[in-house]
């Protein structure tokens, strides 16, 4: 079982914490997190480029010359795809880029990212994460506590507290959570995690 040392707020060593194996000390598979990436981020793309074809542009309801008799070629509308100011042929149209992986990659990938932060030295595993109010000087405290004030920092608490969001909403390049919005994007753009000794212990409730 994979060992970190476990800190106080200030960033004062208080003790050790075990950490299971089947979470935090799994083999990183490099495709797999790769591809919760791809996912995460094409769920997050708007999908609203879009296109008129011929039946969508304005005017052309008139035939413009005769079918027969002129010498040109046959044209039933000014606004078909081969004329200047036509419909446009195989255009974007508004579309959801989302996909899903199965459960049990969605969850595999999670550990590894987990794994590969452990492995890293990046996770640090903290008593307790919470704040009397909300004030961003408790979270540059802490973050100095821990020599990640110029990381981007992922604090990462058991259940949503508010007090912590908002404290380290205002400072760039880092993000608060809760254990049930962990994902695999967040853990691995943040260079430094900052994670509640409660929140271990439900990760590995859910993930073991």
């Amino acid at each position: 079982m994979p060992k970190v040392a476990l800190y106080d707020i200030t960033g004062k060593q208080t003790g050790e914490l075990e950490l299971k194996d089947d979470v935090f000390g799994v083999e990183v598979n490099e495709a797999v997190l790769h591809q919760a990436v791809v996912m995460q981020l094409a769920s997050q793309r708007l999908g609203t480029a879009a296109t008129k074809t011929r039946g969508l542009v304005r005017g052309g309801g008139r035939k413009p010359w005769k079918q027969k008799g002129t010498g040109r070629a046959r044209a039933g509308s000014t606004r078909s795809p081969i004329w200047v100011g036509g419909g446009t042929t195989f255009g974007p149209h508004p579309r959801s880029y989302a996909f899903r992986m199965p459960r049990k990659q969605r969850r595999l990938a999670i550990k590894c990212a987990l794994s590969a932060k452990v492995q890293a030295g990046e996770l640090v595993v903290v008593d307790n994460i919470n704040f009397d109010a909300p004030k961003t000087k408790n979270v540059v405290t802490m973050l100095n506590g821990f020599n990640a004030a110029d990381d981007k920092a992922l604090i990462i608490t058991n259940e949503v507290l508010d007090n912590v969001e908002k404290s380290s909403r205002n400072i760039p390049g880092v993000k608060a959570i809760d254990s049930t919005g962990l994902n695999v994007y967040d853990l691995l753009y943040h260079s430094k995690v900052l994670i509640a000794k409660d929140a271990v212990a439900r990760i590995e409730e859910v993930l073991a």
